[in-house]
């Protein structure tokens, strides 16, 4: 994997990179698992009153049902390809089951058509394979984490993340987070060995506004661009910048800590996430 910059043969290119794709070995996806995405809500909520500003248009996309779980415990699958998805910055890959089923999971770095996954106790801990936090060896290097066994992955999942085992007390497991804190979570929880792939995403550059809004993004207003009555860094003559940076609804921008100081799960959390 890798990027390439573009020749600047229009102003939209002239700075756009773009990612190579050379992983990508499917150009249309498994009609089985894709599905319509319930259309697209512009921000808005079932009053039809903007909750959410700045959403809006972009490209319509189908959804890819992505198996977080790794439920299919013993059953080998071949990865028959990896694909692109629109809805998420990682690659996914289509596995085909020994039973016949068929199955999108979350591609971690390194996996190749052809190559054996599975999941389950007693598996190797190889790339692509779903295993309990009990039996994978310290020090690896794994994604797609359960917080909650059964629940499914839902820490490191976008592209280039990854978590670190580094130790075990009891029933939990010690686990180094992206963010770089570190938290305990149940040894009976299943993460996958490797990190997520397409790792060059974070350095693609968009190269023009439109890019932008084929993604559903429209404009946004700064602050300090409004009147007072729009926002509290509004006002001031000529290009005078408002004060403290805030949000629209006046919460503090910068150091100010918004995670409830009596949160139940404070008592897992062994190292604060790096300011």
């Amino acid at each position: 994997m890798g990027v390439r910059k573009l020749k600047p043969v229009t102003p939209g290119q002239r700075f756009r990179i773009v990612n190579d794709n050379e992983n990508i070995t499917a150009a249309k996806p498994e009609k089985s698992l894709v599905k319509g995405n319930g259309g697209k809500s512009g921000g808005r909520n079932n009053s039809g009153k903007m909750t959410i500003r700045n959403v809006g248009g972009g490209h319509k996309k189908r959804y890819r049902e992505i198996d977080f779980k790794r439920e299919k415990d013993g059953i080998p699958a071949t990865v028959k390809s990896v694909e692109y998805d629109p809805n998420r910055t990682a690659r996914i890959a289509l596995l085909y089951y020994a039973d016949g089923e068929k199955r999108y999971i979350i591609a971690p770095s390194g996996l190749q058509v052809g190559q054996t996954v599975v999941s389950g106790e007693g598996v190797a801990p190889e790339i692509g394979n779903a295993l309990l936090l009990s039996e994978i060896p310290l020090g690896t290097v794994i994604s797609n984490i359960e917080m909650r066994p059964g629940q499914g992955a839902v820490i490191a999942r976008s592209a280039g993340s990854f978590a670190q085992l580094s130790a075990r007390d009891g029933k939990y497991a010690i686990i180094k987070l992206p963010s770089g804190e570190s938290r305990m979570i149940l040894v009976t929880c299943k993460a996958t060995i490797g990190a997520v792939s397409n790792s060059d995403n974070s350095q693609e550059v968009s190269g023009k506004a439109g890019r932008s809004r084929w993604q559903g993004r429209r404009p946004r207003v700064r602050g300090v661009a409004m009147n007072p009555v729009d926002h509290p860094m509004g006002g001031g003559e000529g290009r005078a910048s408002g004060g403290h940076p805030r949000s629209r609804n006046g919460i503090p921008a910068k150091g100010y800590k918004t995670r409830k100081p009596k949160k139940e799960s404070n008592k897992y959390i062994i190292e604060r996430r790096k300011k």
